[in-house]
């Protein structure tokens, strides 16, 4: 049986209230995110200008606004443009309540890198979305793509006040570098790192 969406926001207004009432749940973001039903999908034209924002707002929230990263790539704010390169694959987790993006994921055939590996790039999410398993979802997918695309190593590069997303690198095997590859322009970067397909 599917529910119709007034009847489902309905319902869950009532179980808010009865969560609230018991204590059971005591944050209002626990209670949304434990509603939270999320879509993947590939970008779309009308993604540019949501992704830029999510993906600046995470450097400002960590402090990290610097030259020679994703904040000042005039790319950031063309995503669904760029990923259009042959090779090239994005996917962002949209809040199918209220159609925001929560934050998004993609590969790049980064000119300079050596035969068989493709770069992770553009990977945000907003506070919402973190904690979720929506960034594990979005990684996955492209680890995934880049498999099916005969891809045998993924490279990355990130920086040091982005302490929630290296640690995730980390457990997903990816290993750090002592050195940047290939040609990304994001001078600004001091963490590299690659994962073995």
């Amino acid at each position: 049986m599917i529910a119709h969406p007034i009847v489902l926001n309905d319902y869950k207004k009532r179980v808010l209230c009865i969560l609230r009432r018991t204590r059971f749940i005591l944050s209002i973001n626990n209670v949304e995110e434990y509603f939270m039903s999320i879509i993947y999908r590939t970008i779309q034209p009308m993604d540019n200008v949501e992704l830029a924002r999510v993906i600046r707002n995470c450097f400002e929230e960590f402090d990290a606004v610097k030259p020679g990263t994703v904040y000042f790539d005039p790319t950031t704010d063309a995503l669904y443009e760029l990923f259009h390169t042959p090779q090239a694959h994005y996917i962002v987790a949209v809040d199918e309540d209220d159609s925001s993006i929560l934050g998004g994921c993609g590969l790049f055939p980064t000119e300079g890198l050596p035969p068989g590996m493709i770069e992770l790039v553009k990977f945000y999410l907003a506070p919402s979305a973190r904690g979720q398993g929506v960034g594990k979802k979005l990684m996955l997918d492209c680890l995934e793509y880049a498999r099916i695309q005969g891809y045998t190593q993924v490279y990355l590069e990130s920086l040091p006040e982005l302490t929630i997303a290296v640690p995730m690198y980390e457990r997903l095997g990816f290993v750090h570098l002592q050195n940047a590859l290939g040609n990304t322009g994001h001078t600004g970067c001091t963490i590299w790192m690659v994962k073995d397909l």
